[in-house]
């Protein structure tokens, strides 16, 4: 008898401290468990927006690939649409880009992820547009709450004066089900933005400020 209430007891004291354990990687890990998926917006033939020899598709996989490790460190599972410059589309189809979109949606579906985050670069023929701005589908109903997290994020630490917008004519974003939004990290068409986007310094501020939204995000629920 004394025998099974110590081994009881042991096994209590077991219990205890794995439940510690968890709770202690969960603090340094805030999103252990999390299936993140980041989409760098374009690669191969679609380089995205262009000026001169700056080319969109580079920074926006530049930022995800630090955007990745930052996640990773906080305990994430991560993936990505694409690791270089090719895009997603089906060999010799007629429509290259409605294929590399249906495809990339495809997978994040398919992930079943807690969140997707598309990163883009904005463009426009005037240059005094500037800032980070957030674009999400109403079609679920945490999209908008993301999309305001982020906003909040790009005005408190890239000092944005945009507001995040809802879309329903992204060909992306209606062809996913699953949590997200479409982050367009500034404007390529603006001498300072531009400046700032090809700074690796920046890109590390940017990549820092999405994690911050992605742990603000998780945390309010």
């Amino acid at each position: 008898m004394l025998k099974y209430k110590c081994g009881v007891f042991l096994l209590f004291l077991f219990c205890l401290c794995s439940v510690q354990l968890v709770q202690a990687n969960n603090n340094k890990m805030p999103l252990m468990g999390k299936v993140i998926y980041i989409d760098p917006g374009h690669g191969g033939s679609d380089p995205g927006a262009v000026y001169r020899d700056i080319e969109e598709h580079e920074i926006n996989l530049k930022i995800s690939l630090k955007l990745e490790k930052l996640l990773s460190e906080q305990g994430a599972i991560v993936f990505l649409t694409r690791y270089g410059n090719y895009d997603l589309s089906v060999n010799h189809t007629i429509n290259r880009k409605r294929s590399d979109l249906s495809r990339r949606s495809n997978m994040i579906n398919q992930s079943l992820c807690d969140l997707f985050i598309s990163i883009h670069l904005n463009a426009e023929e005037s240059g005094r547009w500037k800032g980070a701005e957030v674009y999400y589908d109403p079609k679920l109903e945490e999209n908008e709450e993301i999309a305001k997290v982020f906003q909040q994020m790009f005005k408190k630490y890239l000092y944005s004066k945009r507001s995040y917008k809802k879309t329903d004519d992204l060909y992306l974003q209606d062809r996913i089900n699953r949590p997200g939004v479409l982050v367009e990290v500034g404007f390529l068409s603006n001498a300072s933005d531009r400046y700032l986007l090809t700074q690796d310094s920046y890109q590390n501020q940017v990549a820092q400020t999405l994690l911050n939204g992605t742990l603000t995000y998780f945390s309010s629920k």
